[in-house]
């Protein structure tokens, strides 16, 4: 069953049995927004980025991205750069996606942040029915999704995180804050806040 979750809040990527989950897909959609002209609505292209950076506590360790498709340690894998949205052609209206290996994510990595950037450069004002969840890729179960928020003058979005608990298992925690950013560069100084 999949939590719908607000932004803030947290669930825990235990399986009901008490398991750890192995692999999970953080996947991205989303739709150029209708826009009304001279000639009638129309939707322009959008393209936004998913990126997943790894971070050692508060420090940068690696990224992934659609230049850089895979963690150094093979850990984290991006499956491609879609430069449209709307298509939702990998699966549930995903249009970009990125699998993380809990189990061969090394151990100093303490948690990986997933951020939206519009690398075109329109805000997410262009945009609608945006979202970002979490599959256990083993059952293909939703695990949880957040959505973004419509509108707004940004033109990137600190989605979520998912981070080691105390106990050694994983939880992610849904953050939905804007920045004014085109690439993950960009919005470094606005994710250390949350970390």
């Amino acid at each position: 069953m999949s939590v719908s979750l607000a932004k803030g809040q947290q669930v825990s990527l235990q399986k009901s049995t008490g398991e750890s989950l192995t692999v999970v897909r953080m996947g991205l959609g989303w739709k150029a927004a209708p826009r009304r002209g001279l000639f009638g609505t129309r939707a322009r292209q959008v393209d936004l980025d998913a990126s997943a950076l790894l971070y050692a506590e508060k420090t940068p360790s690696d990224v992934v991205f659609f230049r850089h498709l895979e963690s150094n340690d093979g850990s984290v894998r991006h499956t491609g750069d879609n430069l449209t949205g709307g298509t939702g052609a990998v699966a549930a209206g995903d249009d970009e996606s990125i699998l993380v290996d809990l189990l061969h994510v090394p151990v100093h990595i303490t948690q990986i942040v997933f951020t939206v950037s519009s690398y075109t450069g329109q805000t997410f004002a262009e945009v609608e029915d945006a979202h970002c969840r979490l599959v256990d890729e083993a059952s293909g179960q939703e695990l949880a999704r957040y959505r973004l928020a419509a509108g707004g003058r940004h033109t990137g979005q600190i989605m979520a995180k998912v981070f080691r608990e105390e106990s050694g298992g994983w939880a992610m925690q849904a953050i939905g804050a804007p920045a004014r950013a085109r690439t993950f560069q960009d919005m470094l100084p606005a994710i250390e806040p949350f970390l």
